[in-house]
């Protein structure tokens, strides 16, 4: 198969996810954001340290699903563009929005397409939220597209699963208190290729009907690369030790985000943050 074939299956995987996602009181909880018009996404409240003052900025965010990253941005003042690839997440952000009466404008389109679905436009901030890099199989390639979409002087913020996390083996059968390598750390042509019908949020018990995805993982130098050959001086670059999801087993919860048990839990970096700015 090739990349288009590999992203045009994880399309339909996240157009299936998003009706489970976009759920009241399960997946999402969007009622919530319904009930309380100041509430923040827990993605954009733990983020918005490194954000800054995004007040009145033209933000575009990138892989922005059913828009909850998105609402949180523009509740923080931000004049919001959301993009994805998936129609069925932006039919549910399209409506998460007019629900709270919250302008926003969103854009279908692939990542990778996304310069000429924006028909050229900069912004001054390009966001990419959590669990987002490993659904693109050329990372080299998204730099470049994210160069062109901030402007000169602009920024560039993510955080996100680190590498080192993604290369763990998730099984069930690992030992208790053991860590071991399963997967790529760095950048491979062939996807990883996963058939789960669950997904990373509560749905009632209901199921994804296409469970089919790949994914690939980045090594954080090679995302380091992509951005400063794309022309961005990287200003941040912090490491961390949760989770915003249980994905290894024996991770506990503290605070609605998962830690490795005290014995480990300085040995693996499980997320990062990058910030980076686009020289003139």
């Amino acid at each position: 198969m090739s990349n288009d074939e590999f992203m045009a299956q994880n399309k339909r995987n996240w157009d299936d996810r998003a009706a489970l996602h976009a759920q009241a009181v399960t997946g999402y909880r969007l009622d919530r954001y319904r009930d309380d018009r100041s509430l923040l996404s827990q993605v954009v409240d733990f983020d918005r340290r490194y954000l800054g003052d995004v007040t009145g900025q033209r933000a575009l965010h990138l892989q922005c699903h059913i828009g909850t990253d998105t609402l949180s941005l523009a509740r923080l003042g931000a004049d919001v563009t959301g993009l994805d690839q998936s129609g069925a997440s932006l039919d549910a952000a399209r409506a998460l929005f007019a629900s709270v009466d919250t302008p926003g404008r969103f854009v279908e389109s692939n990542v990778y397409d996304a310069a000429d679905a924006l028909a050229g436009e900069q912004f001054d901030l390009v966001y990419t939220g959590v669990g987002a890099l490993n659904w693109l199989p050329d990372i080299a390639k998204w730099g470049e597209v994210v160069g062109a979409l901030v402007r000169p002087g602009g920024s560039f913020y993510i955080r996100e699963c680190h590498p080192m996390a993604y290369a763990i083996d998730d099984g069930e059968d690992v030992p208790t208190g053991t860590l071991r390598l399963k997967y790529p750390y760095f950048q491979t042509v062939e996807p990883m290729t996963f058939d789960d019908a669950d997904t990373y949020v509560d749905t009632g018990g209901e199921q994804l009907s296409e469970s089919r995805c790949h994914e690939w993982n980045h090594g954080l130098g090679e995302v380091f690369m992509a951005l400063t050959n794309a022309g961005f001086q990287v200003t941040t670059l912090d490491e961390h030790k949760f989770l915003d999801w249980e994905m290894i087993p024996g991770q506990y919860e503290r605070d609605e985000l998962f830690y490795l048990p005290d014995q480990q839990l300085d040995m693996v970096p499980m997320m990062y943050s990058l910030a980076a700015v686009k020289t003139a």
